[in-house]
Parts: structure tokens; sequence; C-alpha cells
């Protein structure tokens, strides 16, 4: 329901380089003075193809059409998070956003709503906002739906007790799996060392006495004093008419008063940092980490955008300075850098991860020499200019997708103001190597940084923090960029697609082009070469994934740095990663330069360089990542669970190794055996190659042949068969010591391909069980009524080309409820057997499953997918047109009876992972 706005610090640079820039909008479909407007409705403003409307009670609207888009964001973000907290608050608004999933007296159960309109949902809290979220099919009664839903829930939610007791063990479930990593907790002690007063210091997830504890009369008081409309901004994005929306936004917003209260303004000023700031977490742990934060102005100011070109230049991989420091000289196995733009002057935070054995004071003053000495040192013209590139590239590619602009534009309006998105873009644009140097002398130095002592001084150096901006003032005369061209309205059914989409074969390579109109000309493709059998890559399936792993980090023409570099200019996203059995290929670009890309994409997988430092370094990434993952619940139980119903002899590439196993074949796997499993298996012989989106499908047929077409695997292909395994049951704990959070899975093995008939039967039987969102029969016990789990749910997934499949259940919780929780998952696998599912069940599970089934088409990155894996099955799109038939005919008879065929109690194996000794001494004292 949430992501942890207070990032875990080991993953936040990859957030960041999602989140931290974003693309342009150029061309306006509809002019927004020609949208007829209610009269309850002022139109504010527009900028780039946003236009803002108010209503007379202070609610404000941001409308984004997007008829390209067969899909509908409404997306109400509520300017309030935990900064507002109280003493004894922290964490209620987090709280606060699960309990707005209860329900209000007219829709009682939302996640049964959500569910039926096939709705992707969620609700997210950060330190200044408050957003809750629906991505689904663009229909006129799912419009409807979104904004009476979110109108009725901004001031009539239940907030009770009784959701209260049970949603409080949900959250702080979530809390204890947070405890889990130790990266986190060492990134909250850092945030919450660097600020003395202001409330950015707290961690948004909150105290777990006040998770506990906190009356429901104060949760009350919170959301009626901030879940009002002038303290909110709806933004609807996607394909709908402007004019009718504005008229249903009055019809269901505008009947709401305006508050009589007055919000106070945050007025607590943290005071400049006056030393060198440590603090030292000791906890069970597999490596070694070390960061620092430094205080730098509110996202708002002017300096950001050197702040973010710093954090680029610092923090990137590979060019960034900590990574050449840290990383290439071995003292470090990977680096991150980060900030995070918000209301208030706020934080920049650059960190190492430093494998056992390794000198952590060596890695520390590495760091520290490294990020400081940047005002000595300022950045280069080449590395702001890199930097520059790629942060301007991702806001080229996030404004191609409204989905993404609907959510995005949270993060700005909590900074101040939505037209931060496009100003801070500009700011980049400007911004100089000499406004960088500036910046950095002036916030990353000694004084300002979180990891020290106290040291008097005569002439102490201190940063001191300008004032947040009047972001209105700033504002007003602000116009942006034209708006990025639209695309066509394209329909997502499997007959539109069918008709649209040109196959063929070029050599080995089977294509399958869908070409049409997308905004700003975007194209994603996805390319799948497969290799080998089953004897042939025996032994090797760790010198396959370094081999694929190796294939970005340069090839004989360019270096690793230089093929990033051309994708920045590109603006082009390419992920590259092979295994034991095939290697894929992930783009996004845009129509103008994708044969660029294609024939970059081409030389990485025809011309690796294999270089020997390369080779070093991703060996000693991968090594970390093993040793950090080694003691993690879910890591031990998910490897327990897969080996046990995956019993195949070692050197098998289905076996399912274990963390001694990897790090000893890694440590044991040379570059020449990398090189040499790639000169026997890569070839085009055996591939697929999906595009979809604005290209010229006569030019990429053309370019795929003459990159492709003669490039020939040096080995046949015969695919490695997945064979059904019958394993007797099981139910072992497995220990995870100093862990606040345990692992649930359990399942079996089922003999069935998707072509059986009870196949749609049992996929719709599965999503009503525990595959859908939160009102599935587990999560409607285990997390909604007992409060034992944030995360359960369940799954089948059963082959295209074998008789073999799996069931399979998880969740997450905390230890001492270990006999709990497995008592509710066999009571509600038993009375789903007992009872089966009713009509009304069947009926609302259908709607919501068929619906979600059409926006997972309307994405076109989830479309390329598909379409590239039914090159290989040789399917079309007809096979989802004729299972969406059969799930829509089905009866609740026929799924209660495929169920209780394939789903025996008997059959399924449980393994957990978790601290549960210290559980039972707790519970005996």
């Amino acid at each position: 329901m949430k992501l942890r706005h207070i990032h875990r610090a080991w993953l936040a640079l990859a957030l960041v380089a999602s989140m931290s820039a974003a693309p342009a909008l150029r061309a306006v479909a509809q002019t927004p003075a020609a949208v007829a407007l209610p009269q309850n409705i002022q139109r504010v403003t527009s900028v780039e193809g946003i236009t803002e409307y108010r209503l007379p009670n202070g609610l404000r609207v941001l409308m984004f059409p997007d008829q390209t888009k067969q899909t509908i964001t409404v997306n109400i973000t509520y300017l309030v998070g935990s900064a507002l907290e109280g003493f004894g608050e922290t964490g209620m608004a987090h709280l606060l956003e699960h309990m707005l999933f209860k329900g209000t007296p007219s829709h009682r159960n939302v996640p049964q709503e959500l569910t039926t309109h096939g709705a992707r949902p969620n609700g997210t809290t950060s330190t200044d906002r408050t957003n809750y979220f629906e991505i689904f099919a663009a229909t006129d009664e799912n419009l409807n739906w979104a904004l009476d839903l979110e109108a009725d829930r901004m001031i009539n939610s239940f907030v009770a007790k009784k959701d209260l007791d049970s949603e409080m063990t949900v959250v702080r479930n979530e809390f204890e799996s947070g405890e889990n990593d130790p990266g986190n907790i060492l990134f909250e002690r850092m945030v919450e060392t660097a600020y003395i007063w202001h409330s950015y210091g707290k961690p948004t997830i909150g105290a777990r006495s006040d998770i506990e504890n906190v009356p429901i009369e104060r949760l009350q008081a919170f959301y009626h004093k901030y879940y009002q409309p002038d303290n909110a901004v709806l933004t609807i994005a996607g394909k709908f008419d402007e004019a009718k929306t504005l008229a249903l936004v009055d019809k269901y917003f505008s009947s709401i008063p305006r508050p009589t209260r007055m919000l106070e303004k945050l007025y607590t000023v943290e005071p400049t940092q006056d030393g060198e700031r440590q603090v030292t977490l000791r906890r069970t742990g597999d490596t070694q980490l070390v960061g620092a934060v430094y205080h730098v102005p509110a996202g708002s100011h002017p300096d950001f955008a050197a702040i973010d070109i710093i954090a680029q230049v610092l923090g990137d991989t590979p060019s960034g300075r900590l990574h050449k420091a840290l990383v290439e000289t071995k003292k470090a196995s990977s680096v991150y850098g980060f900030d995070q733009q918000w209301h208030y002057p706020t934080f920049a935070v650059f960190g190492a991860e430093v494998r056992q054995g390794d000198s952590l004071d060596a890695a520390r003053d590495t760091l520290l020499q490294t990020v400081e000495g940047i005002g000595t040192n300022p950045p280069t013209k080449e590395e702001v200019e890199r930097a520059r590139a790629q942060l301007l590239k991702e806001y080229d590619l996030i404004l191609n997708n409204s989905d993404r602009v609907g959510l995005y534009l949270s993060e700005f309006i909590a900074a101040g103001d939505w037209r931060l998105f496009f100003l801070h873009r500009d700011r980049i644009r400007k911004m100089t190597p000499e406004d960088v140097a500036r910046v950095a002398a002036n916030y990353f130095k000694p004084s300002n940084r979180t990891l020290g002592l106290f040291i008097p001084t005569p002439k102490p150096d201190r940063a001191e923090i300008p004032p947040t901006p009047d972001v209105v003032a700033m504002l007003r005369d602000y116009k942006g960029d034209a708006t990025v061209a639209a695309g066509e309205a394209f329909d997502p059914s499997p007959a539109n697609i069918e008709s649209r989409t040109a196959r063929t074969d070029v050599g080995g390579l089977k294509l399958a082009l869908l070409p049409k109109k997308t905004r700003g000309g975007s194209v994603v493709a996805q390319m799948t070469l497969r290799y080998g059998d089953e004897q042939s890559l025996m032994n090797r399936s760790t010198a396959a994934s370094l081999a694929g792993a190796m294939l970005m980090r340069g090839t004989t023409k360019h270096t690793r740095q230089q093929i990033q570099d051309e994708l920045d200019r590109l603006k082009a996203r390419v992920r590259v990663f092979g295994g034991a059995t095939q290697t894929n290929v992930l783009i996004e670009t845009t129509r103008e330069n994708l044969p660029a890309v294609m024939h970059l994409v081409a030389e990485v997988l025809r011309a690796p360089a294999f270089a020997a430092n390369e080779f070093d370094l991703l060996k000693q990434e991968q090594l970390a990542g093993i040793e950090q993952s080694r003691s993690e619940p879910q890591q031990i139980a998910f490897t327990q669970f897969n080996r046990t119903l995956s019993p195949y002899p070692k050197g098998d590439v289905r076996y399912v190794s274990t963390p001694d196993e990897d790090v000893a074949e890694l440590n044991a796997t040379t570059l020449d055996q990398i090189k040499q499993f790639y000169q026997d298996f890569y070839g085009a012989s055996s591939g697929t190659f999906t595009v979809v989106g604005d290209f010229d499908k006569d030019e990429i047929t053309k370019l795929a042949t003459d990159l492709f077409g003669s490039w020939k695997s040096p080995k046949p292909f015969t695919r490695v068969p997945n064979l059904y395994k019958e394993v007797a049951a099981v139910n072992q704990s497995f220990p995870a010591p100093d862990k606040a959070n345990a692992v649930f899975v359990a399942g079996f093995n089922l003999k069935l391909r998707d072509d059986n008939p009870d196949y749609p039967a049992l996929v719709l039987g599965n999503y009503m069980l525990g595959g859908g969102f939160l009102n599935s029969r587990l999560a409607a016990r285990i997390r909604q009524k007992e409060g034992l789990s944030y995360g359960v749910g369940s799954g089948i997934n059963v082959s295209s080309l074998d008789e073999s499949g799996r069931f399979q259940a998880f969740a997450i919780y905390a230890p001492q409820n270990v006999e709990k929780l497995e008592a509710a998952f066999k009571e509600e696998i038993a009375r789903m057997l007992k009872d089966g599912f009713t009509a009304e069940e069947v009926e609302a599970a259908k709607s919501g499953y068929l619906q979600s089934r059409q926006v997972s088409r309307a994405q076109d990155f989830e479309l390329a997918a598909r379409m590239n894996n039914y090159l290989f099955l040789g399917r079309t799109l007809q096979w989802d047109a004729d299972l969406e038939a059969k799930i829509k005919a089905l009866t609740p008879e026929q799924i209660n009876a495929a169920m209780r065929r394939h789903i025996d109690p008997a059959k399924i194996t449980i393994i957990k992972s978790g601290d549960f000794a210290k559980a039972t001494a707790a519970a005996t004292k």
C-alpha cells in the first residue's frame, strides 16, 4: 500500500534515477481555453498540456488529457505527511493512509471495488504529502466510480477503532520488515542525527510505540483536519473528455464545504549545523556500510538543480567519482548518492557497501575525501554535461507516459507547486559548471556532515542554508515549454492488436511489429536470444549469467561509460541480462533514435569486450549482493522452498543453489570461461524480437535483417523442459537471527499446462483466493481482519509447453505470530474447498480480472513482453481473447470443482524463516 518514503539506503540510487528527473510536454491536443467550465470551477493556469482549475472550496484540479492511452490515472494528493505529526503521533500520516482503504458508508469494501474495476491502486505517504491513486481502463463507468470514491473518502472514511486495531498490526509488520535491513536502519539513524529539531529527521513509518498506542481520537482529529478540499490537489491524466470530466469533478467535489479551520504553517527551522556528527549502528548483518548526510536547500531553491547534478557526478555508476574511487579500487563493492527534493531545507546522502574483511576505515576516508573534495576539485564540464544528459533524458522519457506524470506530480505538489516539475528541468538545462562548483563548495564540507565529532575551532566554516523561496511569486509568470505531440487513441483489445501487428522471420529471428502513434514518439522493444540444450548447458549456469551481465560493460568499440553516454544522448533506456538458457534485451526510446539504439544494441550483443577490470568489479558486486541477502528471511525461505519443489541434480540449469554454492561458483568462474560460453552459444538463430510504438515498420524490418539476420548460433537450441516433480509435503522452519520480520511460503507442484480445460477456472479461483488486491480471501482474513501481515497473497503459474506448474502462497509477519498465521492460511484453504466461491464473488472477480488484463495490454512494455513470448510459443493475441471469453463464461460451480480437483492441502509444503527463538524467549518471560 505504501512505498516507504525514507528510502532503503542501498536502493535509493535506483529510486532516484526514476523519480528525480522528468521529461517535457510539447503539443496540446485541446486548447485549455476551449474547455467549457462549470460555473463553480475557475481556470488558473496551463503549462505544457497540464491545466490547473480551482473549486470554491479550495480544491485544486490538474487535468492532463492524453488520448493515446486507453487508461486513466486519478491521483489525489493531500498536503500532509510525517512532517506535520506532533509528539506521540509519529507514523500517524502513514497509518491514516492505510485506514482510508477501510471504507465509507457508501463504499464499504474499497479493496473489492478496486478489484472489480480492474484498477492498479495504491497509497503512499511521504514527509510533506500523502497520495491515493487508481490506474484503470478508460471508461465512463470507471471514471465516475473513481471520482465518487475519492470525493467520498476525503471526508466520510470510517477511521474506526475496530479497523485501527487490525490495521495497526499490519503497519507494525511493515515497520518490522524495514527493521530487517541494516542499510535502511543506518540511513534512518543518519537522518535522525542530522536533524535536531525539524521533523524531517523522523522516519515516515514512525516509532513502534506510537504505531501501537495512538488513540483513535487523535487519528480521527488528524484526518478531519487535513483531509479537506483546501488541502488537496486532484490530478486526472489519460484518455478522457476534459469538459465532461470537469463536470464530474464539479458533481462529486463541489458539494464538499470549505472548512472553517485554519491550517498552521510548519515554522520550525533547522539551525545551521555547527560541527560533524556521527552515529554507529551494531546489528546482525553480512556486509559493512558507510554513509554521510549533508544539509542542502529546499527542493524549490535554485541551487537544487546543482545538487541534483552533484548527486549524479558523485553517485552514478560507472561514471561517478565514488564508483571510481571506491569500487574500481576494490575498497567497496557498490556506492550510491541521491538527494530528497522536499518542501523545506532537505539533504543529500552518499554511501558505500563494504565486504566483510575489507577496511571500513579506508572506505570511510575515501568516501569523505571524494564527496568533500568536490568543493576544491569541482565537477568538470564533461561531468556536468553527462549528469545533465542523464537527468534530462529522464524528463523526456517520463512525460511520454501520462500514467507516470499523473503520479510524479505529487512530489512537486508537495515541494510547493506542480509547476516546479518544469521549472526544475529548466534550471538543470541552464546550470553551468561554475554554478555547480559554487554550490558544491557551499554545502559539502565537514561541518555540514553527519558522521563526526565536535572539534572546537576559532574560525568555524559553516554551511548557511538559505530560506525556502516564495514559490507562488517565483512561478507567477512561468509558462514552460510547448507540449509534447500527442499520439493516436489506440484500442488495446486483442482483435485490434492483431489487426495492427505484422510478423515475419529474419534468418532465425522471429519478428512481431506493432507500429502506432504514441506520445512523444515513444517506442519499446524486447529481444530474446535462446541457446543451448540440457546437456550442453550442464555446469555452466554461472558462466551464462555472468556472460549476460558483462555485455553492457563495454564492447570492442565503446567503453561501459561511452555506452551509457550514448544512451543518454539518444534518450534511451536499455537493459541487457542473460541467464542459463537465454539473454533478454529491453529497449525504451523514441522514433527518431530507435535505429541508432538498435545499432548500439547489436554492437553490445555481437562485439563484447569482456574487459578483465569490469569482470573483477562484476564479481565483487555479485558477491556482496549474495552476502547481503544471505541472512534475510525472504532469501532463506524462498531458497529452501524452491530447492524442495525443484529437486534437480547439481549442475543442471534447473538446479536451485544455496548462497554458499553461489559464492563458490562465482569465485571459481574465470573470465576465459565467460568468453568461451559466449563463443559457444551466442547468436540469433533461435530468437524473438518485438517492437511496439512509434516506428517505421519497413525500416526496422530491414535494420533487424542487416544487424541480426546473418548472426548464426554456434550450436543448435533445444528447449530445456520444465518437468513435473511429485514432491512429498514438508513443514519446516529455518532460523534468521535478529530479524524482526519473518517470511512464510507455501505451495506444491501442479501437473498442468495452460491449455488444460480447468486452467481458466483455476486462474479466476486463485484471483479470488489470494491474487487480487486487499479483498482476496487470504488478504481479507490475514491482513484486513486479523492484522497479521502487511503482504500476503497467492499465485498459480503453469507452463504453456509442459504439464508442469505450481500453486504458491506467501506472507510476511512477526515471528511471534507464526502459529496464528499458519492456522489462518490453512483455515482459508479449507473454507474455500468446503464452501467454494459465491456467485457474487465470481462476478466481481470476472469484472476486475478482465479489466486488469486490458490495463496490462495498454502498457507498451507489458504488451511487448507478452507478444515476444507468444512468438516463441507460436501464439497470437487470439489466445488472450479465447482465455478471456472462457473466464467470462465460468460459473461458480465450474470454479469450485476445478479448485477442489487441483488444490490438495495434503500436498502443500510450508517453509518459514524468522527469529522464532527470540520470539519464543520473549513469550516465556
